[in-house]
């Protein structure tokens, strides 16, 4: 089974959010996907979570680093956490 910080841009910080969330796995974060994740972790850990971790969920659930992800991917992501961001009062 492949651990969590086997994964592109998933350090132990972020490996040890996951875990909080109920994401102990690879697989479980590539079924769950980036946004998912995110929101667990933003909801019960970290209000202020930014987008890089955002992107850093992305990197991993595709396997490549933040660097290869596509604009469009970010712009998609970017927007995504902006509406978000507006439904949290």
């Amino acid at each position: 089974m492949e651990a969590l910080t086997d994964l592109p841009e998933i350090g132990s910080v972020t490996a040890q959010q996951l875990v909080s969330v109920g994401i102990t796995t690879a697989e479980q974060l590539r079924h769950l996907g980036a946004k998912e994740a995110f929101e667990r972790i933003r909801t019960n850990l970290d209000p202020g979570a930014c987008i890089q971790l955002l992107y850093g969920l992305e990197s991993a659930v595709e396997g490549v680093p933040a660097r290869a992800l596509s604009p469009d991917t970010k712009a998609e992501l970017r927007q995504w956490k902006a509406q978000l961001n507006s439904l949290k009062v």
